[in-house]
């Protein structure tokens, strides 16, 4: 029997959407569009809070300095 993974607390989706500062209805899209795990109870759907997280993060873009700025705009000319 595999052993249960321990990603923190499970967040309904309200609560999830509440974290994220977004609707409910974002949260169920990207349940619907499998972007984000979620776990199934019964007819409940939760997501642990370590997958969220883990979802932010994917999502993180690195801010870029201004000469990294330039270099791009002159390798476009």
């Amino acid at each position: 029997m595999r052993q249960p993974i321990d990603r923190g607390r499970l967040l309904t989706v309200s609560e999830a959407a509440e974290r994220l500062g977004t609707g409910v209805r974002f949260v169920r899209r990207l349940i619907a569009e499998r972007r984000i795990a979620f776990v199934k109870l019964g007819s409940h759907v939760r997501i642990a809070e370590g997958d969220l997280d883990a979802f932010v993060t994917a999502g993180r873009v690195e801010p870029m300095t201004a000469s990294q700025v330039w270099r791009g705009l002159r390798e476009l000319a």
